[in-house]
C-alpha cells in the first residue's frame, strides 16, 4: 500500500485570518448572491430543503452548508481493482498522491518524438507505464481517443482503462447518460455494486462553469455520484480575467463558494456521500488567450485552495506536473519540477494531470516517466530533517574522532540508502559526451510496455465486460 509522499515540513500560503475571511467571501456569494442551476430536481431539492429558488437562481442557507459539512466524509479510502487497500486519504498527516491521464486529445509519442493524435491502443501502453511506475497511482479516463466515435468515446475508453489498469481510476464522462454506464461497468469488475461502495476504486470528475453556474450536466453527474455513493471532484476550472475576477483572493473565493455548492447538494441528496474539494484557479494569459497550465500563480493558487480543503476538513485534488510546452524541453522540465515541489509542500492529496502538455492538448508519456523520479526525490524533501538522539549520533562522532572517516563505519552501511538514488539522472565520476536522460526514458517505457504485466481479470468480468462493449463497437 503506497504511503504516498508524507510531509514533515510544509508551506501554508493562507493563515487563519485569509481562510475566515475567504470563507465569509464565498457565503456571501452563495447565500447572497446567488448561483445559477440547471435541473429540475435539483431545483426542487434545493427548494424542499430551505433554499431561496427563484427559475434558475439558488440561494442557500448558511444553515444548509453547515449542515452539509457536518454529514461529508472527512476521509477518503480507495482501493485497486482487485479490492485491496491502496489509498488512504485524511487530514492528519497529509499524503499526496499522483495521477495521469489513460487519453487525451493527442499524444507526444515517445518512440518518434512527434505530437499526434490520441488512438484507442494508447490507452493500453498508458495504462501500463502508470501501472509500472511506483509513483503513479491513479489514471484520469477522459474518453477523447480519435478513432472512436465520439458518442461512445467516454465508454469505449472507460472499458479499455477497466480492463487493462489495476490501480485507481479517475473518470470524468462526455455526457449524463454514461456516468451510469460507466458506475455499472465498474460494478461488474468489484463484483457487485455493494462491493463497489464499500472499497471503491473508481472516483468521478466533474466541474461547474464558472462563474457561479451549475449546469444540468453539472448537477445531474453530481446527483448520479451521490445516489451511488462513488466519489466524486467536483472542480471549478477558472481563468483570472476570464471566468474569475483578476484577482487572486476573489477567484478563490468564488472557487470555493462553487466548490461548496456542489458539496450541498451531493449531502442533500445522499447525507455522507463521499466529495473531493478541487479547484483550478487559473490565469487567462493576455498574450496569448490560453488557460495556462504551467503559470505560477496557477500553482500558487492550488495551494493556497488545499489550505482551504484543510479548513473544511475535506480531502483535496489539484494540478501538477504539466506544462504549457508542446515538449519536454527546458520550459516543460522547469514547470513540471516547480509544480511538483509545489504539491509536495503544499496540503494537497490526489495530483492529476501529471505528463499532461501543450496547455491540457496533450499528453506525453516521456514526461510521465521523468515525474515518477522527480517525486521520487520530492519524497526525501518533504520528509524533512530528524533531529534526535539517534540522528545526532554523538556516540559515533566521537568514536571515529578528529580527522577520522565514516565510510568504512557500520552506521554508514546501515543508513546510506536512505538516500536518493534517481533512476535517470547521473553523478558519474566522468560524464559522458552526451546527455543519457532521454534514452533511460525510453528504455522505461520500453521495460513497461514489453514486459510489465497488468494483472488480468476474471473470465467471467472479461466475458460481461465484452458483452458491454458489443453495445458501443
Amino acid at each position: 500500500m503506497p504511503l504516498g509522499t508524507v510531509r514533515n515540513l510544509g508551506m501554508e500560503v493562507l493563515n487563519q485570518e485569509k481562510i475566515t475571511k475567504i470563507h465569509e467571501a464565498s457565503l456571501h456569494l452563495l447565500t447572497k448572491s446567488g448561483m445559477k442551476v440547471g435541473g429540475e430536481r435539483s431545483l426542487k431539492l434545493f427548494k424542499d430543503h430551505g433554499a431561496k429558488v427563484d427559475g434558475d437562481m439558488v440561494w442557500i442557507t448558511e444553515k444548509m452548508l453547515d449542515e452539509a459539512l457536518k454529514t461529508v466524509p472527512k476521509e477518503l479510502n480507495l482501493y485497486k481493482r482487485d479490492g485491496s487497500p491502496y489509498l488512504s486519504i485524511n487530514k492528519t498527516d497529509h499524503p499526496v498522491f499522483y495521477g495521469t491521464h489513460a487519453d487525451q486529445l493527442e499524444i507526444l509519442d515517445p518512440f518518434t518524438g512527434q505530437v499526434r493524435p490520441f488512438l484507442r491502443a494508447d490507452n493500453k501502453m498508458m495504462c501500463q507505464l502508470a501501472s509500472y511506475l511506483e509513483n503513479i497511482s491513479f489514471v484520469l479516463s477522459v474518453g477523447m481517443s480519435a478513432d472512436v466515435r465520439p458518442e461512445v468515446q467516454t465508454q469505449v475508453t472507460f472499458l479499455d482503462t477497466l480492463r487493462n489498469f489495476d490501480k485507481v481510476i479517475n473518470f470524468s464522462t462526455n455526457d449524463v447518460e454514461s456516468l451510469q454506464q460507466c458506475i455499472d461497468m465498474a460494478a461488474v469488475a468489484a463484483g457487485g455494486l455493494k462491493n463497489l461502495q464499500a472499497k471503491p476504486f473508481i472516483f468521478n470528475y466533474c466541474e461547474p462553469i464558472p462563474p457561479r453556474t451549475h449546469p444540468l450536466e453539472s448537477t445531474e453527474k453530481l446527483w448520479i455520484s451521490a445516489e451511488n455513493r462513488i466519489p466524486v471532484v467536483y472542480m471549478p476550472y477558472s481563468m483570472m480575467g476570464g471566468t474569475a475576477p483578476m484577482s487572486m483572493a476573489a477567484s478563490l473565493a468564488q472557487g470555493n463558494a462553487e466548490f461548496l455548492f456542489g458539496l450541498v447538494l451531493t449531502q442533500l441528496v445522499s447525507p455522507g456521500a463521499p466529495i473531493i474539494y478541487g479547484h483550478m484557479p487559473s490565469i487567462l494569459d493576455m498574450k496569448t488567450t490560453v488557460g495556462s497550465y504551467g503559470a505560477y500563480e496557477f500553482h500558487l493558487l492550488i495551494a493556497a485552495a488545499a489550505d482551504l480543503a484543510d479548513y473544511y476538513k475535506i480531502p483535496f485534488y489539484g494540478t501538477g506536473g504539466c506544462s504549457d510546452a508542446k515538449f519536454l524541453d527546458e520550459q516543460g522540465v522547469a514547470e513540471i519540477t516547480m509544480e511538483l515541489m509545489s504539491t509536495a509542500l503544499s496540503k494537497a492529496n490526489l495530483i492529476h494531470d501529471v505528463g499532461v502538455m501543450d496547455h491540457c492538448n496533450s499528453v506525453a508519456p516521456e514526461t510521465v516517466v521523468l515525474a515518477n523520479d522527480i517525486i521520487e526525490g520530492m519524497k526525501v524533501f518533504a520528509r524533512g530533517v530528524a533531529v534526535d538522539e539517534k540522528s545526532l549520533a554523538l556516540d559515533l562522532i566521537e568514536k571515529v574522532g578528529p580527522g577520522g572517516a565514516y565510510v568504512t563505519q557500520p552506521h554508514t552501511a546501515k543508513n546510506f540508502r536512505q538516500v536518493f538514488y534517481s533512476s535517470l539522472f547521473s553523478r558519474k565520476m566522468k560524464n559522458p559526451e552526451h546527455s543519457e536522460v532521454r534514452d533511460s526514458i525510453t528504455a522505461t517505457i520500453k521495460k513497461a510496455v514489453e514486459e510489465h504485466q497488468v494483472p488480468t481479470l476474471d473470465k467471467s468480468v472479461l466475458d460481461e465486460l465484452a458483452v458491454w462493449e458489443k453495445k458501443y463497437i
